[in-house]
């Protein structure tokens, strides 16, 4: 018996979203253009955010550290308060998301090279309907119902 989704708030919203994207874009064009839109609206608002870090709290570079034998609480007079090591930590997080997407966005350059017939978009089209078939289609609406009526799914034990 294949394993059930999982059923929490945040994997729902995901399917949800991941039909969503199917059924909005069901050709492998689409699927290229949403996916590299994706990559670089992520590249733009991480790099944004971290030239305003940048500017706001240095270039990440630490001022010159505490001695190792000083106490934590002489470190954090002298600058080093969990917020700004917390700050910094975060430049540098956002320093390697950048750099992440920068290698992936040389191999998707390599997906945009490949072109297929129509024939092929509309099997992708024909797939994508049975992946993420609309929710609001009324045979989908009638098996929900029906679904939902079925007292022996995981979402109605113990209630």
């Amino acid at each position: 018996m294949p394993e059930e989704p999982c059923q929490c708030p945040d994997c729902q919203r995901f399917y949800r979203e991941h039909d969503r994207l199917i059924r909005e874009n069901p050709s492998l064009r689409q699927q290229q253009e949403l996916n590299w839109a994706a990559l670089q609206s992520f590249r733009t608002l991480a790099g944004r955010v971290l030239e305003e870090l940048q500017k706001q709290h240095g270039e990440g570079e630490p001022s010159s550290p505490p001695a190792a034998t000083e106490s934590g609480a002489q470190a954090v007079a002298g600058g080093g308060s969990p917020d700004s090591d917390a700050i910094q930590q975060a430049m540098a997080d956002l320093e390697n998301i950048n750099a992440h997407l920068f290698s992936i966005e040389a191999l998707m350059e390599r997906i945009f090279d490949v072109r297929v017939p129509e024939p092929v978009e509309q099997t992708f089209r024909e797939v994508a309907g049975e992946l993420a078939p609309d929710p609001l289609n009324a045979d989908r609406l009638r098996l929900n119902r029906l679904l939902h009526q079925t007292p022996d799914l995981p979402d109605h034990r113990g209630g």
